[in-house]
């Protein structure tokens, strides 16, 4: 057990990182992550406001749907990414947001001083949340919730299980399909207990939680992410939709908008790091931190998150690097106690996402 962000948490339990991490790819993992912030915006502008927080289209998300978004500062600088949901907009606009748990005071400070006056901003500090993980997960949980096997990847919705009343997503940080379950506190316990219970369930800690997001190319905050990147020098021009991008009354309007449009529009001109995969080529651990170098050992950027990666069995890392050596096969050395191990620019996920899609 370790401090963090104001809770005491599990790296690993009894038999381990490893084992952790290849029980969840083989069958599924229950991981305790209540320390993420929970909650909601209600009000009919709900949409709308948030929509000027972030460079994601909010508006045009369908009730029961889900989306991965980016909270941005004037500089388009990335203060958080998050998951919102869209409970309800039949009935005035509910969403429901997941923030990250060191960045979680910070984040509702800002959105309720940003949009409090356009919707109501409601923490939900009494919520835990599990994240049940991996191939068997929707074996397990459908047990204890039939009807949660037709929900498919990014889609939620209420049920009840084991007696708890639930709000989840078919969703997870780990590549692998699985469920995120917000449960009151009261009854966290009784819940984890039931799928604990479960043959293919075994409980994983934070070691393994980060192995398996790293594999999946995912970029944690804080390492991979902070307010000095933009989404397009972290590669996530994916989470910006064509309506937020070009023409049209919703182009733009998110805050550092002027610059992450130019980046958008010319990179080559405009962006000065980019987020890459990287494998090294021995079998020699890169870790956070480490410098990269050219061949001719000019710096030329730095890793962000990096370990031997226990599904493909090598050394896998995510840096940032000078946008002239991030194509992909692009040769670098990571400078390893005064060594240079030679890496190769990859593409991302290195272990094959298996998010159910129907």
């Amino acid at each position: 057990m370790v401090p963090f962000a104001g809770y005491s948490m599990p790296v690993q339990y009894p038999a381990g990182l490893m084992a952790e991490h290849h029980h969840t790819r083989n069958a599924a993992g229950l991981f305790d992550v209540s320390h993420m912030g929970q909650l909601r915006l209600v009000g009919p502008d709900a949409a709308a406001a948030l929509e000027s927080l972030l460079p994601v289209d909010v508006i045009d998300l369908p009730a029961g749907k889900q989306r991965y978004g980016l909270l941005l500062n004037d500089e388009g600088g990335i203060i958080d990414d998050l998951m919102f949901f869209n409970r309800d907009h039949a009935n005035g606009g509910d969403l429901f947001l997941i923030v990250n748990g060191a960045c979680k005071a910070g984040d509702i400070a800002h959105i309720q001083a940003k949009i409090g006056a356009r919707c109501e901003v409601i923490p939900m500090p009494e919520m835990a949340l599990l994240a049940l993980q991996g191939p068997q997960a929707v074996t397990a949980l459908q047990r204890l919730a039939p009807g949660v096997e037709q929900l498919v990847f990014m889609s939620g919705g209420r049920f009840s299980i084991a007696g708890c009343d639930c709000f989840l997503t078919r969703s997870g940080y780990t590549g692998e399909d699985g469920f995120e379950i917000s449960v009151h506190e009261s009854q966290a316990e009784t819940l984890a207990r039931a799928l604990l219970a479960q043959p293919e369930v075994e409980p994983i800690g934070l070691g393994a939680r980060n192995s398996l997001r790293l594999e999946a190319g995912l970029c944690l905050y804080g390492n991979d992410i902070d307010t000095s990147t933009t989404p397009v020098e972290a590669s996530l021009n994916w989470a910006i939709q064509k309506v937020r991008r070009t023409g049209g009354a919703r182009a733009g309007g998110f805050p550092g908008a002027s610059k992450i449009l130019a980046q958008l529009a010319d990179p080559a001109s405009t962006v000065a790091r980019k987020r890459v995969g990287l494998v090294a080529l021995e079998r020699i651990p890169v870790r956070d931190h480490t410098e990269l170098q050219s061949a001719d050992g000019a710096p030329i950027g730095e890793v962000t998150s990096g370990l031997l990666g226990p599904t493909i069995n090598q050394p896998v890392a995510i840096g940032y690097v000078r946008p002239e050596f991030a194509a992909l096969g692009t040769r670098v050395n990571a400078i390893v106690r005064g060594k240079a191990v030679p890496m190769e620019v990859s593409a991302m996920p290195f272990v094959p996402t298996r998010y159910y899609r129907g």
